[in-house]
């Protein structure tokens, strides 16, 4: 049953993302920017519902940006969970933009695309981050640069982070985990990590006993004379105190 129950969840999202696919291609060339984001936010919510999977926001998310949202990274899910948390604009690997649907929903979401292995792409995506933020928009990081299994919080590097001290703008480190929703216990089923594939990892979400996921917003905070290295150490130890506390 359970095999069965995951192929219906499986069929009703790929359904849903055709049409947020058809939302984006056809709806929001005649939409404002604040239309674009309430049906991107209601899309992610729709999606987990769809998935199965329950949403619990905990903190006070940013009203409105400019600030730079620094958080931890597991899985495939991240992007979808923080989105329907609050809506943002991400940074993520250019492979993204080249994946079949999900490349143009990124894009249509207004994802910043970076060359992980190119310093100089590096440098422009950091410009266009400082940029964007002194336009005021909420832009989300990763900044371990790669998902984790959720137990262990791996160091930060500290070249995103320099957008914000460019900008310059707040950051407001966010803490993700994945809970069994009636145990209350720590969920690996959606890690994405080493030898995993995606459509392994998903699979696993969606035949897995129900999962939470819980994204904790701490308190923004300025640089305030700190540079990137000492900042992202520092934003670090602040998702790792929101871990903790959840």
């Amino acid at each position: 049953m359970a095999g069965v129950r995951a192929a219906w969840r499986l069929l009703r999202a790929l359904l849903l993302a055709l049409r947020g696919w058809a939302t984006i291609r056809f709806e929001f060339p005649r939409l404002s920017e604040a239309q674009r984001e309430e049906r991107v936010q209601a899309w992610a919510r729709r999606m987990l519902a769809v998935l199965g999977i329950a949403l619990q926001v905990r903190g006070q998310p940013a009203v409105r940006g400019p600030v730079l949202l620094v958080s931890n990274h597991i899985s495939w899910l991240d992007i979808l969970v923080l989105h329907a948390a609050r809506h943002c604009r991400f940074v993520s690997k250019s492979d993204v933009k080249r994946w079949p649907l999900i490349g143009a929903l990124a894009t249509g979401a207004g994802t910043l695309y970076i060359e992980r292995e190119s310093r100089r792409d590096a440098m422009r995506v950091v410009h266009h981050m400082a940029a964007s933020l002194k336009s005021g928009d909420i832009l989300a990081v990763f900044p371990e640069g790669t998902t984790s299994d959720g137990i262990d919080l791996l160091p930060f590097h500290a070249n995103l982070v320099q957008a914000a001290v460019s900008a310059p703008a707040p950051a407001q480190p966010v803490a993700l985990q994945f809970i069994e929703t009636h145990t209350g216990r720590m969920s690996l089923e959606p890690c994405y990590i080493g030898d995993d594939t995606l459509v392994a990892s998903l699979w696993r979400t969606l035949t897995g006993p129900p999962i939470t996921a819980v994204v904790s917003f701490g308190a923004p905070q300025h640089a305030n004379g700190r540079d990137r290295r000492a900042w992202a150490a520092d934003l670090r130890a602040a998702v790792q105190r929101l871990r903790q506390e959840g």
